[in-house]
């Protein structure tokens, strides 16, 4: 019997690579990489992988197969799919492309405080991000070119694309906010948000 379980990442693409085959834990981390899935989920640290697992199994979603030790490997565990796990699986999947969830990443929470910074420390900043944003960018580019040369299709490199569009986005944004901080277009002063905040307290019942 199953037992409610919170979806996430990890614990979708877990669940989706054992839809193939079952699989231990090193087999899960190396195929994540090998199909490019490690842009998407971070299998960096094998420890989170382990977490979700051990989720995934008490919550009846994935079963153990077998265990087996060899003279080249340690002891290793291979998981299967549980026909829970295989409807969980649709579920959250469905769930994912559906409904967008409000997420917190560090960089807006950093937009929200630039008024701290000087006109050239975000102008620095931002440019190293940028620069930081176009390697990335040229690295999906590639990835996205030898791959599709390779024969795989399309439907499995979407989330390669996604990324890379996002990256895209970005690169222009962030290139147009340093023309607008340098030529003075985009300019504040200590006074004017003083002003702006007392007025909104004022409205305040």
């Amino acid at each position: 019997m199953s037992t409610a379980v919170k979806s996430s990442p990890m614990g979708l693409t877990v669940l989706s690579l054992l839809h193939f085959k079952p699989l231990h834990p090193y087999g899960m981390q190396r195929l994540l990489k090998q199909w490019g899935k490690d842009q998407v989920v971070n299998v960096g640290q094998r420890t989170g992988l382990y977490r979700t697992i051990d989720r995934l199994l008490t919550a009846g979603l994935i079963a153990v197969r077998e265990t087996g030790r060899d003279q080249q490997y340690p002891e290793r565990t291979v998981y299967e799919l549980t026909e829970a796990g295989r409807q969980t699986t649709r579920t959250w999947l469905l769930d994912m492309l559906r409904s967008p969830k409000q997420e917190f990443p560090e960089f807006p929470v950093a937009l929200s405080n630039l008024m701290l910074l000087t006109p050239d420390e975000i102008v620095e900043a931002l440019a190293a991000r940028l620069a930081s944003v176009r390697g990335t960018r040229a690295a999906l580019e590639r990835a996205l070119a030898e791959t599709a040369e390779s024969g795989v299709p399309r439907v499995a490199l979407l989330e390669t694309e996604y990324s890379l569009t996002v990256a895209r986005a970005e690169v222009g944004w962030l290139e147009s906010v340093i023309a607008d901080l340098r030529s003075g277009a985009l300019a504040w002063s200590a006074e004017e948000l003083l002003a702006v905040a007392a007025a909104s307290e004022a409205q305040t019942p």
